[in-house]
């Protein structure tokens, strides 16, 4: 299976690249309200809007949650063992 690799800590998202990634998909999907990034930055994640999110996201790519992968169009976050079978098939 051929694949594209991006490290978007060195390429950085812009807020268009995530919004079209994201597509109808919610950003609380992608966005990493649990990471220590979020509480050391102050940020209430049950508050922000999904622009503030996705700028945030830019900003700090830490607050994407990862790994992140997109298979026939389809964005897969974290995804387990059995969701890699399934696309890997």
């Amino acid at each position: 299976m051929a694949f594209e690799e991006r490290d978007f800590f060195k390429q950085k998202f812009t807020v268009d690249e995530l919004k079209q990634l994201l597509g109808r998909r919610p950003v609380k999907d992608v966005f990493a309200a649990k990471s220590p990034s979020v509480k050391k930055l102050g940020l209430d994640a049950a508050t922000m809007t999904d622009a503030e999110m996705l700028e945030w996201i830019v900003k700090e790519p830490r607050l994407l949650r990862r790994p992140l992968l997109v298979a026939d169009g389809q964005i897969v976050v974290q995804p387990k063992d059995r969701d890699l079978d399934t696309l890997l098939k």
